[in-house]
C-alpha cells in the first residue's frame, strides 16, 4: 500500500500566506487598487467600442502643480509629462513609478521663475519623432526644441519674421517631418514685453526647417493631426477648429469643427478646451467641459471621461498604444481603451 504524506496545517497556512503576499504585490504593480478619478458618461453606442464598460480612469501619480503635455516615450518604455510651474519633465514607469527626467524643461533664464501655479515657465507639449527624439514646446524660453540622440538640444523655432515667439504651447508631427505648433501667452512672465501682437499656429518644414504661419486669427492651445494626416485640429478659445492639410504639408483655410455650447449635455465640473489626440480611427480625444470629450470624425460627442477637475491634455501609450493617459490638474490618470493611438 502506498502512503501519501499530508502537509501540516501550519505549512498550508504559511503557503497560503505567501501566495496572498505575492498576489498583493502583483496588484500593487498592476495598479488594481489605484484611486478612481471621476466617472464615465456614455452618450452614443460608438463610445462602447472605444471605452470598455468596466473601464475606469485611475490615478497613477500626484503631487505636482500642473500636469501637461503627456507623451509615451518609446525609447524608454515610459510616460513623460510636464509639470509646467516646476519647470520639469517627469517620467512615469509602470512598475517603478515617477522620477525626474529633465530639469530645466522650458525656461533657462537667469531670473528665478516657477514654483507656483500662476507662473508657467516649463515645457508644455511634448512629442516623440520617428527617430525617438523628444520634441518640446518651451513656455518660458518661447521656442520649439528637440533633444538629439547625444543629449544635445537643437532649437527648431524661436522667432517669426525676426520677432521672438510668445510662449509655444503644443505640437503635432507629420510623418513627412513637418511640425505644427501653437504659440499662446500662458508662459510669458508677467509684465514681459511681447514682440508679436498675435497668437499663432505655425508649421516648421520637415524639408528645410523654414517657419511658416498657418493662422494668426485664433486663440490657440491644443493641436492634433488626424490619422490620415489630412486634417489639423486646433483649439480656438472654447471650441475646436479644423484645417485641411495638403499633400505638401501646407494648410487650407480653417473652419469651425465643434462648439461645446451646442451640446445638449448636463453641465459638468472641470475640463477646459485644451490638449487633444486622435485615435487610429479618427476619433478625437480632447479635453473639454467635464474632462475628456470623445468626439467622432463627424463631430458627434460620443461620451466623456468626467474627471471632475481641471483637465489639460491626453496621449495614447503603453506597449500596445491602447492606454489613454490624462493630465488631471495636479495628477496623472490612465484608462485602458479598446481603441489605440496613431502609429501602433
Amino acid at each position: 500500500m502506498r502512503f501519501i504524506k499530508r502537509a501540516s496545517p501550519v505549512l498550508i497556512v504559511a503557503a497560503l500566506a505567501g501566495l496572498a503576499a505575492q498576489a498583493t504585490l502583483a496588484q500593487e504593480k498592476t495598479g488594481e487598487h489605484r484611486e478612481i478619478i471621476g466617472t464615465i458618461e456614455r452618450l452614443d453606442l460608438r463610445f462602447d467600442k472605444l471605452i470598455p464598460q468596466d473601464a475606469k480612469l485611475e490615478k497613477i501619480a500626484e503631487g505636482y502643480l500642473w500636469t501637461e503635455g503627456a507623451v509615451w516615450y518609446r525609447p524608454g518604455k515610459c510616460l513623460l509629462f510636464s509639470d509646467i510651474p516646476n519647470n520639469v519633465i517627469i517620467k512615469w514607469e509602470p512598475v517603478k513609478g515617477t522620477s525626474e527626467f529633465l530639469k530645466p524643461s522650458g525656461y533657462t533664464g537667469l531670473k528665478p521663475r516657477g514654483g507656483k501655479r500662476d507662473d508657467l515657465p516649463g515645457s508644455n507639449g511634448l512629442f516623440v519623432d520617428a527617430m525617438g527624439r523628444l520634441l518640446l514646446c518651451e513656455h518660458g524660453d518661447g521656442r520649439v526644441t528637440r533633444i538629439e540622440k547625444d543629449g544635445k538640444k537643437t532649437v527648431l523655432a524661436d522667432k517669426y519674421m525676426g520677432n521672438r515667439l510668445n510662449s509655444t504651447n503644443d505640437l503635432a508631427l507629420h510623418p513627412n517631418g513637418d511640425i505644427y505648433f501653437t504659440d499662446a501667452l500662458y508662459g510669458l512672465e508677467k509684465g514681459a514685453k511681447r514682440e508679436l501682437d498675435f497668437t499663432g499656429v505655425y508649421r516648421i518644414s520637415g524639408k528645410d526647417g523654414t517657419l511658416s504661419l498657418v493662422s494668426k486669427s485664433l486663440s490657440p492651445n491644443g493641436i492634433a493631426l488626424s490619422p490620415d494626416f489630412k486634417k489639423l485640429y486646433v483649439t480656438h478659445g472654447r471650441s475646436w477648429m479644423v484645417f485641411p492639410v495638403n499633400e505638401d504639408g501646407s494648410t487650407g483655410e480653417g473652419k469651425p469643427f465643434v462648439n461645446p455650447k451646442e451640446w445638449k449635455v448636463a453641465p459638468a465640473k472641470g475640463g477646459g478646451v485644451d490638449g487633444m489626440k486622435c485615435d487610429a480611427a479618427g476619433n478625437l480625444f480632447a479635453t473639454g467641459p467635464g474632462g475628456v470629450c470623445v468626439i467622432a470624425p463627424d463631430g458627434t460627442l460620443l461620451g466623456r471621461l468626467l474627471a471632475g477637475d481641471r483637465t489639460a491634455n491626453v496621449c495614447f501609450g503603453g506597449e500596445d498604444g491602447r492606454t489613454l493617459f490624462v493630465c488631471v490638474n495636479q495628477r496623472m490618470g490612465m484608462v485602458r481603451t479598446t481603441t489605440k493611438g496613431i502609429g501602433w
